[in-house]
């Protein structure tokens, strides 16, 4: 990540007038070659929970020289978590393509389906239609397997027999045949082709309708396994993130022979400011107390306390045969305290969104999610057509079904997740003389005093007399 958390607070607040630092600074720096970060960390994350801070992990970054064998020992796992990860998306990969033969395939089916549908229609046009269609398909992919004996190989190929085409798309059974002007020759070949092209008609779409169903079952397993898969590869591959390491620029505290750890960790607590509590203790003015103004006040304000961790340690493996480390090293943990108002923190959590923290996420929804969401109206299209017909006829008969609910029929569909994404946030408006001049002080205030309670009461339970 290029940018820290307070810089880009600091940016947001000097882009929207504000003097952009934190209303108050500590930092504390612990050595110890036989304590590591861990109890410091979980001592400062219970406190601050203990204080009311509502807190969130921002970063947790991490570089191992790379002469290390703590840098050998995670470069292991990453690589497992990759091949594991990519041996998955593979096979989701597979699986995609078959959904995509499969509606191909389906919707070539329906067209067909269509066709016989036709030969229902009480409109004698379409009806026509739909039997010269049908006929053409007959020939191309029926009757041409006969070779030089079907009609086509006949019509075209030999002569006597080029009215046979014709013929055939106008006769509609034996019977019309012997009306037809044709002679014997012809009306030999076309009585039977005749016969055959019913009896197939009558046949074909049985089997057209048991297959399409069969492929409707089809796609929807496979449709299931691929969100099976992608539910499997996201901890891989979100674990092979985790474990890629921070490039260590020019830092002079990482040697690549050394062996040496540097770990950064950035916590956010925040803690809205009761406007109530705070007028009925007289820390603003009475009125504010009342209903009335509450309701107008649109804008919650925050007291927010940003603690940076970093630490330079010498990892120890515990044993020859467990491969786990200690670190022992020195610690310096950074204390701000900052205002922000529901605005500023949805620009926060946007700018953090950009980089590269939730790139991996982005990942693995567009290798899965992404492609269903693209692909999902024709797929409901085929595997949604039952559900139609059974809420049609529950509408007919007003009869409602108790078990349809126990695989959530009446559930109602989830949004899009095009839907769910937050929207882009706009300018932040000017704050009001309220909010510039009574509330951002007190809770500015408020927010000091909640950093040095925070950096003071772990210095006095660490014995740690100094502090900068």
């Amino acid at each position: 990540m290029v940018e820290s958390v307070s810089e880009i607070i600091q940016r947001i607040s000097e882009y929207y007038k504000k003097k952009g630092k934190p209303e108050a600074e500590h930092i504390l720096g612990y050595d110890s070659a036989a304590e590591g970060l861990e109890p410091i960390y979980f001592f400062i994350t219970d406190l601050m929970n203990d204080f009311g801070l509502k807190t969130e992990k921002f970063i947790d970054n991490f570089t191992s020289s790379p002469g290390s064998g703590h840098f050998g020992e995670l470069g292991q796992r990453a690589t497992i978590m990759q091949q594991q990860g990519a041996k998955i998306l593979a096979d989701i990969n597979a699986v995609l393509r078959s959904v995509l033969n499969l509606i191909y395939d389906l919707k070539d089916f329906k067209t067909r389906l269509q066709q016989y549908n036709g030969l229902k229609s009480k409109d004698r046009l379409i009806r026509d239609a739909a039997v010269l269609s049908l006929k053409q398909i007959w020939m191309d992919k029926v009757d041409i397997q006969k070779g030089n004996s079907s009609i086509k190989s006949m019509a075209l190929g030999q002569a006597g027999f080029i009215t046979l085409i014709d013929a055939f798309l106008s006769v509609a059974d034996e019977k019309e045949a012997d009306k037809i002007d044709l002679n014997d020759r012809v009306k030999r070949i076309l009585k039977p082709r005749i016969q055959e092209f019913n009896i197939w008609l009558t046949q074909s779409e049985n089997e057209l309708k048991k297959r399409y169903e069969l492929e409707k079952n089809y796609l929807r397993s496979q449709v299931n396994s691929l969100k099976l898969y992608s539910r499997w590869a996201k901890p891989y591959l979100k674990s092979a993130q985790q474990l890629e390491q921070k490039e260590s620029g020019r830092s002079v505290d990482l040697v690549k022979t050394f062996n040496t750890i540097l770990l950064e960790l950035t916590l956010f607590g925040k803690s809205k400011l009761d406007i109530k509590s705070s007028a009925l203790a007289g820390d603003l003015p009475l009125e504010f107390s009342k209903d009335n103004f509450l309701k107008k006040q649109k804008r919650d304000y925050y007291v927010c306390i940003l603690v940076d961790f970093y630490f330079r340690g010498i990892p120890q493996r515990v044993s020859s045969q467990q491969a786990h480390y200690t670190f022992g090293g020195k610690t310096t943990v950074t204390f701000r305290a900052y205002v922000l108002n529901d605005d500023e923190i949805k620009k926060l959590n946007q700018e953090l969104s950009k980089s590269d923290l939730e790139d991996v996420f982005g990942l693995i929804e567009g290798a899965t999610t992404d492609s269903l969401e693209r692909l999902q109206e024709e797929i409901d299209s085929f595997l949604n057509e039952k559900d139609e017909v059974v809420e049609k006829e529950n509408k007919k008969s007003n009869e409602v079904n108790p078990f349809l609910a126990l695989i959530g029929k009446y559930e109602k569909k989830s949004e899009k997740s095009s839907e769910k994404k937050e929207d882009k946030i706009k300018l932040i408006k000017k704050e009001s003389w309220i909010e510039a001049e009574l509330i951002r002080p007190l809770v500015a205030g408020k927010a000091g005093e909640t950093a040095f309670s925070l950096f003071n009461t772990y210095k006095k339970a660490h014995g740690m007399a100094s502090y900068i």
